[in-house]
């Protein structure tokens, strides 16, 4: 019987010496924290587009609601406030232009307009809306004719370079009653345009 006691005595000592040495209770070591990453803010592209610029023009007329159509051209010189996200404009536009219609019975000659723009800057390529004044000299049946109406227009300009700008625009233009002739004439045009910006 001692025999067995000290047997079971034993027995514990040896099982419970491994706890003993081991300095105790065994505690899980904490796990670390990590920190969640600062969130990325994506900054908006946008081109500078700010600043004066002078190009010229070249494209094709359609007399809209009077027969005629032919080449125009010309020059340009405007000035833009880039906003950020908007782009504000004026820009002059002068234009040479040939188109007419059977037996030259009308003919437009020139053009020019001064117009403001708004557009949105896609890094870039600029979009813009365009409105303004303008005036054009006609013939009627070999008599010249001035008059002054407006002008609407879409275009698209692209930043070849800081400095090298390479766009389209489709322009129409009202007159109504041209000169008192009784001729509405209504021009529709479509040009490219290059441009250097200061």
């Amino acid at each position: 019987m001692k025999r067995v006691a000290v047997l079971a005595l034993g027995a514990a000592a040896i099982v419970a010496a491994p706890a003993a040495f081991a300095g105790g209770p065994v505690v899980p070591a904490p796990e670390p924290i990590v920190a969640a990453p600062a969130p990325v803010v994506i900054a908006p592209v946008t081109g500078d587009w700010e600043g004066a610029y002078l190009g010229a023009q070249v494209g094709y007329g359609d007399g809209g609601s009077v027969d005629g159509d032919g080449a125009i051209g010309g020059v340009h010189a405007g000035y833009r406030w880039d906003l950020g996200n908007t782009v504000l404009g004026v820009v002059g536009e002068y234009n040479s232009a040939d188109m007419a219609g059977e037996n030259d019975a009308i003919k437009m000659d020139q053009v020019g307009s001064i117009r403001g723009q708004v557009g949105y800057d896609l890094g870039r390529t600029l979009v813009y809306a365009s409105a303004g004044i303008a005036s054009a000299d006609i013939d009627v049946n070999n008599e010249s004719y001035s008059d002054s109406g407006y002008v609407v227009g879409l275009g698209v300009d692209y930043a070849v370079t800081p400095n090298v700008i390479l766009g389209g625009e489709v322009s129409t233009y009202g007159f109504d009653d041209f000169d008192d002739t009784g001729v509405d004439y209504n021009p529709t045009t479509i040009q490219f345009k290059a441009a250097y910006k200061f």
